[in-house]
């Protein structure tokens, strides 16, 4: 890629800044946990697999400045650091599958924080190369939200499966809805894409489903930030309704996620967490308020979307198809899944 979301740089964590894309392209020092947090919660870093890896590496930090000889206040310092990476958000499975993988490895912080990265940007490459024969030469592709190198540590899950195609030499069409109300498929997918040379269009969300109706979509792909032991999939609000759009026009609709994204003790997406966030992100827009004064604002930052909705799961150890329930409790305990 020709950016990188997150680096590891021994003292400090140098993220980009994702809320000034695609206008600024800025980098961030984070040389303690708390800014790593902080920028968790405000989506300076953002997307499932990535805030993992910020989460990771913000443990490691901490770790690095407690006295690790005494180690009954190393261990009581560095959890306290993982409760307050788990109170960031509270929807992607991923960033609480990091930090209990950091707490059973305190001992080795830095190295198993990078193992996480490294493991991550491997594991978006093969679900790159599982989902990149679903397209087809000449498709429209439409996608919601940002599910590329800036939502991972590299690569990519949902975009990783399109420039998985892409360098293969098919060429088609990239559709990204503008995902709103913070527009991370207008700003940040098409500022991905762009970067890579690959064509994309940008609509707005409530124009997918008369794309549809006139043929132009022939495969949606979205990525997932936790998936329930039936296939009921949370990812970004809106992609509850592209499924039902894609349903209705008999249109594929994949999910591409590392399995590190499955939660299965949950079992049904009526039991995923799902963030409310802060009024101003729909009352206002770059600072400027755009509805009127006291109006109520509900803001979920996520939908569910139920898995009979769903077409297949891409994930690092192949395409798991229905019935969903079995075949994920199957691929997650073995190495590669059947197509």
């Amino acid at each position: 890629m020709k950016f990188k979301t997150i680096e590891w740089k021994g003292s400090y964590i140098r993220l980009l800044d994702q809320r000034r894309l695609p206008n600024e392209v800025r980098y961030m020092e984070c040389r303690g946990a708390p800014s790593v947090a902080r920028a968790i919660r405000t989506m300076a870093i953002r997307g499932a697999p990535a805030i993992g890896v910020a989460a990771a590496m913000g443990i490691a930090l901490a770790a690095k400045k407690f006295p690790s000889y005494r180690m009954d206040f190393f261990r009581r310092k560095v959890e306290l650091v993982c409760e307050m990476m788990r109170r960031t958000r509270p929807t992607a499975i991923n960033l609480f599958w990091a930090v209990d993988r950091m707490k059973r490895m305190l001992d080795q912080g830095e190295q198993e924080a990078l193992k996480i990265y490294e493991e991550d940007r491997e594991i978006n490459r093969k679900i790159g190369q599982h989902g990149k024969r679903l397209i087809r030469e000449g498709d429209g592709v439409l996608t919601h939200c940002n599910a590329g190198a800036l939502a991972t540590a590299g690569y990519g899950t949902a975009l990783g499966v399109i420039q998985a195609a892409w360098t293969e030499g098919k060429r088609f069409q990239v559709f990204a809805d503008e995902t709103r109300p913070m527009l991370q498929g207008a700003r940040l997918t098409a500022w991905e894409l762009i970067q890579e040379n690959i064509p994309v269009t940008v609509v707005t969300d409530n124009m997918a489903g008369w794309l549809m109706r006139r043929g132009r979509i022939g495969l949606v792909l979205v990525g997932a930030d936790r998936i329930a032991r039936n296939g009921d999939t949370a990812n970004k609000i809106g992609t509850y309704s592209v499924a039902v759009l894609a349903k209705h026009h008999r249109i594929p609709f994949y999910v591409a996620a590392p399995t590190s994204t499955l939660d299965l003790t949950l079992t049904s997406g009526t039991e995923i967490p799902i963030e409310e966030r802060a009024p101003e992100e729909v009352t206002h827009f770059r600072g400027k308020r755009t509805t009127p004064e006291k109006v109520g604002v509900f803001n979920p930052a996520f939908d569910v979307t139920p898995h009979g909705l769903i077409t297949g799961i891409i994930t690092e150890k192949g395409i798991i198809r229905k019935p969903f329930e079995k075949n994920l409790r199957i691929c997650e305990n073995v190495y590669t899944c059947k197509r």
